[in-house]
């Protein structure tokens, strides 16, 4: 097994020390976080042969006729009944059309998924092989000239009769974000060379670049729901990863006002979101986009855990608001799908963690799913009073 002990692994949205105090304490016969450890490796087991995942698709080539730009369409748009050919798609909000499930969406979440999986896992246990097999799918979506995806979403969410591609469809690559803690983690391990990590971040600082000057990341920059929240949780991110920590600082900071501030009411509530015909999910989504602001900038020294400076923290009220509903509890607005289960651990236990408090920890108990003993979060955002970098106080 690699040692970090002193040498912790470059992440963004985990903590480095909670991870390798994680780390050593899950590695003890019989310890409470061993059964954490061995479903973390069954998940791994799972997803070892999966993928590669890539751009390249034989049914869906982008309008600009090359394999490697990134296509997709909007998730909740649909053929018109009204019209012989069903075009313009029209749109019916919520609900998922399967074929929009497929191709180039279905690619980067199981990119993300399977990567992440397999690089917490080797990190974990030590075992090379899921290191080698998250290099190999990392490779193939970034480095490898035969499947590689350009780094730009000129075609992301397109709607058939409409338009080739949005601004909106940057939301696709919130799901790079876990990525760059997941090559944090392959750092240690031989198979993740020096060469693959130059090109990894030669081509997030491409894609960067065009998500801060194409108008379309120019749009997105604009919007006042989650993917306002999520083009400047992405932008954050990708900036640390490739060393611009000015750019991150900058983005980071204006999200106090743009974001935090105008999107959380006074109660926790997120009225952006609450109009959507999945509000709870919506609510939890931007929520989590939220928290990985904070957590990013703990790195560069911008504290939004405690703003505003006087009276209860938004994220804190936000977190209280949300977790009234986490066993099930009747949800006052539309939500038409079952709430995500993961998003929610994650966004409940990193702000039980940032804020010391123990009733928000408790309602993780009432998430359908959610296993106190063996959830991976356990691990990679273990319950210690060490658990943020920059932990803001308990509140009241």
């Amino acid at each position: 097994m690699p040692d970090t002990t002193t040498n912790p692994p470059r992440v963004f949205l985990h903590v480095p020390v909670a991870l390798t105090e994680a780390r050593a304490a899950s590695g003890v016969a019989g310890a409470p976080l061993a059964a954490a450890v061995e479903r973390l490796r069954g998940d791994a087991e799972a997803v070892l042969d999966a993928g590669p995942f890539t751009v390249v698709h034989p049914e869906w080539v982008a309008p600009s006729g090359d394999p490697h730009d990134y296509y997709s369409f909007g998730p909740y748009w649909w053929p018109d009944p009204a019209s012989a050919d069903g075009l313009p798609y029209i749109q019916r909000d919520g609900e998922m059309n399967p074929v929009a499930d497929a191709g180039n969406w279905q690619a980067i979440f199981g990119l993300s998924d399977t990567a992440t999986t397999l690089a917490e896992a080797a990190w974990f246990t030590g075992d090379a092989r899921y290191a080698d097999r998250a290099a190999v799918l990392l490779r193939a979506w970034f480095l490898d000239e035969a499947t590689r995806m350009n780094p730009h979403l000129e075609y992301g969410q397109a709607i058939p009769g409409r338009v080739t591609g949005r601004g909106i469809g940057i939301i696709d690559t919130m799901r790079l974000v876990p990525l760059i803690d997941a090559i944090g983690l392959l750092a240690e391990f031989p198979c993740w060379t020096r060469t693959d990590q130059e090109g990894v971040e030669e081509w997030f600082r491409a894609y960067l670049t065009w998500l801060t000057t194409h108008p379309y990341g120019l749009q997105e920059r604009e919007e006042k729901n989650n993917h306002g929240t999520w083009y400047d949780a992405q932008v954050a991110a990708f900036a640390l990863f490739v060393g611009d920590d000015p750019l991150a600082r900058q983005t980071i900071q204006r999200s106090i006002t743009k974001r935090l501030a105008a999107q959380v009411a006074d109660d926790g509530s997120q009225p952006e979101e609450l109009w959507r015909t999945r509000a709870l999910t919506y609510s939890v989504f931007n929520g989590l986009a939220l928290v990985n602001l904070a957590t990013l900038g703990d790195r560069v020294g911008v504290d939004i855990w405690r703003s505003p400076a006087h009276g209860t923290p938004s994220l804190l009220r936000m977190a209280r608001w949300l977790a009234q509903y986490a066993d099930g509890s009747p949800f006052p607005y539309k939500q038409i799908v079952e709430p995500p289960v993961e998003p929610f651990v994650m966004l409940i236990r990193r702000c039980a963690n940032a804020y010391q408090d123990d009733a928000l920890e408790a309602a993780l108990d009432g998430i359908t799913g959610f296993d106190r003993g063996t959830d991976r979060v356990q691990l990679t955002f273990p319950r210690t009073a060490a658990a943020s970098s920059n932990a803001a106080p308990t509140c009241g």
